[in-house]
């Protein structure tokens, strides 16, 4: 699938060619739900409707403790909640990104390959792929991978075991090193995000900042995103 890049609003974007034949687009914020730091972890649904309330389009369920069962019935109540105006990915499991009905996969350095990920959801779905150094880039924009995810930019407390912090100059190396869409990820909040987008990022991945008031929270993130 060929995503665009963004280059302003939630609904502005840039063409950029790829792999695949369907044609998508990569917002400037890119939330991430995480059910773990939500006060009401089973709130997943309110969660998600306030980020949507506030402008987002697409949102990625991460659970990295829920059983697998918990984290379909999460996944399938966001579908359904939701509509398929709104791009939902699974992070980790493109198995159960396909029984929910979701648009795509993000896998991570120790998760499955691109290249597996993909031959499980197909061409239609979205792939995206978490590296932490200008090297994994280069490897990640070899790969059938729609989108490649950096980070992280900052320090972050929102990951147990984080790796090396990449700074604005590992955005600004990751861009040189690919033409995919580039997500940057980790710490970033509305007093640094625009210098994150300036270093070369077409999206900022947001978790921690989001938690408190979502919708005005989001709002806030694309009025500075533009």
């Amino acid at each position: 699938m060929t995503i665009q890049q963004s280059t302003g609003g939630a609904a502005e974007a840039a063409p950029l060619q790829g792999q695949h034949v369907n044609q998508g687009v990569l917002p400037r914020l890119y939330p991430i739900l995480d059910p773990a730091l939500l006060a009401d972890p089973a709130g997943v649904v309110v969660f998600a409707r306030e980020l949507v309330n506030g402008g987002a389009t697409l949102i990625q369920y991460r659970n990295k403790t829920g059983t697998g069962r918990q984290m379909l019935a999460d996944a399938r109540a966001l579908r359904q909640a939701l509509g398929s105006n709104i791009r939902l990915i699974m992070n980790d499991r493109a198995d159960l990104c396909l029984a929910a009905g979701l648009d795509g996969v993000h896998v991570g350095q120790d998760d499955l390959s691109p290249e597996s990920a993909r031959l499980i959801v197909g061409d239609q779905l979205w792939v995206g792929v978490s590296t932490h150094s200008v090297e994994q880039v280069t490897v990640a924009d070899r790969t059938s991978a729609d989108y490649i995810a950096i980070g992280p930019v900052f320090a972050t407390a929102s990951k147990q075991n984080p790796d090396p912090v990449v700074a604005l100059e590992g955005v600004r190396a990751a861009r040189a090193a690919t033409r995919k869409p580039l997500v940057a990820i980790g710490g970033i909040t509305r007093l640094n995000c625009a210098a994150v987008i300036e270093a070369g990022a077409d999206s900022v991945a947001v978790i921690s900042d989001l938690v408190h008031d979502p919708a005005k929270s989001v709002a806030a993130f694309l009025r500075v995103l533009g």
